[in-house]
């Protein structure tokens, strides 16, 4: 979907985004009220300095409405992989934006993410996946890690991997995928406002991704493993 199409769906009622370098922050008005909304464009692949702008956002907006909810939209192919970025120590950039997100949502700002684009690797993991919620466009397209990648990673044959992504959502890309995983609640489709409403007025229950997965059956396994962890039995 079209940025400037998407921004007049969520925020019918009114947005003042700033859209610089691919990277979005500024503020809209909902039903319930201003938000502040960060955000990334055009498959940004996220460096240090996007990091350090999106972090100043959520700083800002904690230090000045604690409880404001905060909206991220994503749109990102990864973390840059330049030679300045990762010896300037891009990681740590990324925890900084991680920890100014937690910090957040300990302050009391509900935290809600919509993939409408692309959603790979670090330029999610410390971003839009930091969210007490993730959502999702139809047409969005979610992978932490490609299957190349993953290959090297693992020393498995890309064959052998290509061959489990047929049947397991653990291995596979795709928004459904994830949403049978449960690292995406839902998938929204029509009103836009009005999801974006009803997820900023869902109850916060904490990481509930594990208990979701066994439910849709994406991931069988990960909640009773960690409950054997947490309670010292494995």
């Amino acid at each position: 979907m079209v940025l400037s199409d998407l921004l007049d769906r969520l925020f019918p009622l009114g947005h003042r985004i700033d859209q610089r370098d691919d990277v979005l922050t500024g503020t809209a008005s909902t039903a319930l009220g201003e938000v502040t909304v960060i955000g990334t464009a055009n498959r940004l692949e996220v460096g240090i300095d996007h990091a350090l702008a999106l972090a100043a956002t959520v700083i800002a907006s904690t230090k000045a409405h604690p409880q404001r909810p905060i909206v991220m939209l994503v749109d990102t192919a990864g973390q840059r992989l330049s030679r300045r970025d990762e010896l300037l120590g891009i990681n740590g950039y990324f925890a900084h934006l991680a920890k100014a997100l937690d910090l957040a949502r300990r302050r009391g700002a509900a935290l809600v993410s919509l993939v409408y684009g692309e959603s790979v690797s670090g330029g999610f993991l410390s971003f839009g996946l930091m969210a007490d919620a993730v959502y999702a466009l139809p047409e969005a397209q979610v992978r932490v890690m490609d299957l190349r990648a993953m290959a090297r990673v693992t020393k498995q044959p890309l064959e052998k991997l290509q061959a489990l992504s047929q049947s397991s959502p653990v291995f596979a890309p795709g928004v459904e995928n994830y949403v049978a995983m449960g690292a995406v609640r839902a998938i929204w489709r029509g009103d836009l406002a009005q999801a974006l409403v009803d997820a900023l007025r869902a109850p916060r229950e904490g990481d509930t991704r594990r208990a979701l997965g066994a439910q849709r059956g994406g991931r069988t396994l990960a909640a009773d493993v960690s409950a054997m962890v947490a309670a010292g039995d494995a």
